[in-house]
């Protein structure tokens, strides 16, 4: 299968998300900001089923990947579940300082050409490559 080649399955899904926020903004006018989403429906926003199911085709989507089309499964860390909250909480943290993810900024921001989402773009990039440096050659994990 095609998408068995590391690189196409990265770049049909790096395609499809592209696709789909595009879709989002030009039929709804929505960014396709997974944090605000999900702050939408923990709130209980009015007239936004739009959100659920948007939401829902994410889960079905990563679910038939996994289940479907994947040749194996995704490979998984073995971290500690406490690390895996603590790291949650802190994305969650992060999220909402930042006023948004790498979704609405690093896929829509960018591509609006807005200069708050690179610079959240950056940050993102070099927090990540520090938590690396530190995990692998700090921590030893």
């Amino acid at each position: 299968m095609l998408t068995d080649v590391p690189w196409v399955s990265a770049l049909v899904g790096g395609g499809l998300i592209g696709l789909s926020a595009t879709l989002l903004l030009g039929f709804n006018g929505r960014i396709a900001g997974i944090s605000g989403m999900v702050n939408g429906v923990l709130t209980g926003a009015a007239g936004e089923r739009w959100r659920w199911l948007f939401l829902l085709g994410m889960v079905i989507g990563g679910a038939l990947y996994e289940y479907g089309w994947a040749s194996e499964g995704t490979p998984r860390g073995e971290f500690a579940p406490w690390m895996m909250m603590v790291g949650g909480f802190l994305v969650g943290f992060g999220t909402r300082l930042g006023n948004g993810c790498t979704s609405g900024h690093g896929v829509c921001g960018l591509g609006r050409l807005s200069l708050r989402s690179l610079v959240a773009v950056l940050v993102f990039m070099a927090t990540a490559i520090a938590t690396v440096g530190m995990m692998r050659h700090v921590l030893g994990l």
